[in-house]
């Protein structure tokens, strides 16, 4: 059986449940160790911070990954780098949240939390997503690298936010929006390449917005039963919800195991 490299999103393709809640489905793990013996090499493909996602990996029984949205790799284990964010953009971004009166906070650093001025964050959020660092007087040009950026306000709101456009983001929650790297395939490159590999034996699996971006006419896309419309729009192949065994089921279609 010839070696492919797989790539797969975590929340809503790896596990299921609510936020806060989540589980590997039994088939999903039935999944994963047949393609580890059959010789494949496996990999997450992660929106989140590689300090956010690396326990996770490991105890999913992975060694590698693409973290950051696409700006971090990491193979066997050690982290290769992460990519951040165009430093004079973060900065002129946060200075117009501040001046609207949005509160904001930032990871300058591959960190599980985010460092936040004062309190207003939390008010505005009740975020537990990440935990809050209060930094009195905390000033983003102190700073030269930013991973990771939370804005607080309401849907449409961030209309007002010009500085937004130079930066990649999206919204998963209600009170807040994320500025971070969204592309994937930046980091699946970077492994196949690293391995002298070829981009036509990548297959990926997602289901949300921020999976858009690595279902790429490069290799073989999967989107999860449970996936968005615009998602499976892009896919070569949708199987069933990540819940219902879809894992196990496109890699048997897909002839994988």
């Amino acid at each position: 059986m010839k070696k492919k490299y797989l790539f797969f999103d975590i929340d809503g393709t790896l596990v299921a449940g609510g936020y806060g809640n989540t589980y590997t489905p039994e088939e999903t793990k039935q999944a994963l160790l047949q393609l580890r013996e059959n010789g494949h090499f496996l990999a997450i493909a992660t929106g989140r911070s590689q300090a956010m996602a690396v326990d996770m990996m490991r105890d999913m029984g992975f060694s590698n990954m693409v973290s950051d949205g696409g700006n971090g790799v990491t193979i066997d284990g050690e982290l290769l780098g992460i990519e951040p964010m165009d430093a004079e953009a973060c900065i002129a971004l946060l200075q117009e949240a501040e001046e609207i009166g949005f509160p904001w906070g930032f990871c300058p650093e591959n960190m599980v939390l985010r460092l936040v001025p004062d309190d207003r964050f939390y008010e505005a959020t009740h975020d537990i997503y990440m935990e809050n660092r209060v930094i009195e007087g905390l000033d983003p040009a102190d700073y030269d690298t930013f991973y990771k950026i939370n804005i607080a306000c309401r849907r449409g709101d961030e209309k007002r936010l010009k500085s937004l456009s130079r930066l990649p983001w999206m919204r998963f929650q209600e009170e807040y929006i994320f500025v971070e790297p969204m592309d994937k395939s930046v980091g699946i490159r970077r492994i196949v390449d690293h391995f002298g590999g070829s981009y036509s034996d990548v297959v990926v699996f997602g289901d949300h917005w921020n999976d858009m971006s690595m279902f790429s006419d490069e290799w073989t896309c999967v989107a999860m039963g449970n996936a968005i419309p615009e998602l499976k729009a892009k896919a070569d192949f949708v199987t069933t919800d990540v819940d219902k065994g879809g894992i196990l089921h496109a890699c048997r279609h897909l002839g994988l195991i």
